[in-house]
């Protein structure tokens, strides 16, 4: 009898060292914990890209993992970020424990983001953020790399260099209105939701706009979920401007381009307004929103490379319109993720991170490849400029959404012209023109 119990006790403690031990791909699927703000065309976004990429990947009947095959599963995480930053760490946090994600995407607001991503590290889990754009992020992992290595960026580039392709695009449409309308210097409103992304945005907005030859005509902070902005836009055409640099990821966007339609502002807006990126932007402004220029990620007709065409045509086949960058969760989990865990052979955070960081491939709207700084520390942050990432610009025209940059930009005297395929001429509004004619 003793020796029977002995024999048993040595079987449960074996196969309890065989469970702790056991490999990671032992797992029956590859769970992907997709978080952001679900009931917000930023969550929307997220959301989708991944459904596209779980079912691309389970048709070709899942990842090799080591010697086995697995399927991917995806655990839909509602951050709620844009309301309650405890909504959004206890959806990272039910994700992790309750869920068991094995890997995470998504993310959004910086504040929120900045708060989950402590918690996946504290988890070790990677999480490849498709939405925040603050520097800090990636900072981190240089600061802290022990800590923070299973962070990575998966979109936008961060606000410095969104920030400079903004300028790019200011430069180009303020030279178009000065040659166009005769305007001896171009005045430009800064108009920015309030959020922590924006910040190093308008400190450099406003000291690089005078470098440009233009002058600020002065800074707006509406609220990311502003219903009215009429005495922004009033005070904003009393101060003369010509253009509006505008920098929204939330509702706000919505309301300030129609009412700016509505009331017949004489100024263009130029920036980033992801309201603006979606189809349902026209109907949403009521058709006021014509001739709002944003920076964007992706637009019909454009074709930087031969993944692209493929990816937008097959989501407007998919769920009925245009993906906002947002949806790149998708190229994170088909051309980041995917790759990786089959080269490394295994779910091993480490290893994977270790591949990860010195990776660079193809997706959708460019090359991925990872910075260092300049002590040459990892930072897992996104490389800017014509051989990698550079967004587009993109401008409602009569109820459609084309591309209008880069259009024979040159990034140096020496660099070549760039005009990617399908990018049409920018317009400048009637009314702008009319106004100049008084």
């Amino acid at each position: 009898m003793k020796r029977s119990k002995f024999l048993l006790s040595v079987l449960l403690v074996a196969c309890l060292v065989m469970a702790v031990g056991m490999p990671a791909y032992a797992a029956k699927v590859i769970k992907i914990g997709v978080i952001g703000p679900m009931k917000f065309v930023q969550g929307k976004g997220h959301w989708n890209g991944a459904i596209m990429a779980q079912e691309e990947i389970n048709a070709r009947g899942g990842l090799w993992v080591g010697k086995k095959k697995l399927k991917v599963e995806l655990v839909k995480a509602d951050s709620n970020e844009f309301l309650s930053m405890t909504d959004a760490t206890n959806a990272m946090e039910l994700a992790i424990t309750r869920h068991k994600v094995d890997f995470l995407v998504g993310g959004f607001r910086t504040e929120a983001v900045l708060a989950m991503q402590d918690i996946a590290m504290d988890y070790k889990k990677i999480f490849i953020g498709c939405g925040a754009a603050h520097p800090e992020l990636c900072i981190r992992v240089a600061k802290d790399y022990k800590r923070y290595k299973y962070f990575f960026r998966g979109t936008p580039f961060n606000s410095r260099y969104l920030v400079k392709v903004c300028f790019i695009h200011m430069g180009t449409v303020g030279a178009i209105l000065k040659k166009a309308l005769n305007i001896p210097k171009v005045k430009v409103a800064i108009v920015a939701e309030k959020a922590v992304w924006v910040d190093p945005m308008i400190a450099a907005a406003k000291g690089f706009i005078p470098k440009m030859g233009m002058e600020v005509a002065g800074v707006w902070r509406p609220s990311p979920v502003a219903t009215d902005v009429t005495a922004e836009l009033s005070a904003i055409q009393r101060a003369g401007a010509h253009m509006i640099f505008t920098t929204f990821s939330s509702s706000v966007g919505i309301p300030f381009a129609r009412q700016a339609g509505e009331l017949k502002i004489p100024a263009a807006q130029v920036g980033i307004n992801v309201e603006a990126q979606k189809d349902g932007f026209w109907e949403a402004t009521e058709g006021k929103g014509n001739y709002v220029m944003t920076m964007n990620t992706y637009a019909r007709g454009v074709e930087r490379n031969e993944l692209e065409k493929r990816f937008v045509e097959a989501y407007i086949k998919r769920f009925g319109e245009m993906p906002t960058y947002t949806a790149d969760t998708y190229a994170a989990i088909i051309y980041g993720l995917a790759p990786t865990i089959e080269e490394a052979g295994s779910l091993d955070a480490d290893k994977i991170v270790a591949i990860l960081e010195n990776r660079e491939y193809a997706v959708p709207s460019g090359i991925v490849g990872y910075m260092k700084d300049a002590q040459g520390r990892h930072l897992h942050d996104l490389k800017f400029g014509p051989r990698y990432l550079t967004s587009l610009g993109t401008q409602w025209q009569d109820g459609k959404l084309v591309a209008v940059w880069p259009y024979r930009w040159k990034p140096s005297k020496e660099a070549p012209e760039i005009t990617y395929k399908g990018i049409v001429p920018y317009k400048i509004a009637p009314w702008i023109i009319e106004e100049h004619k008084k």
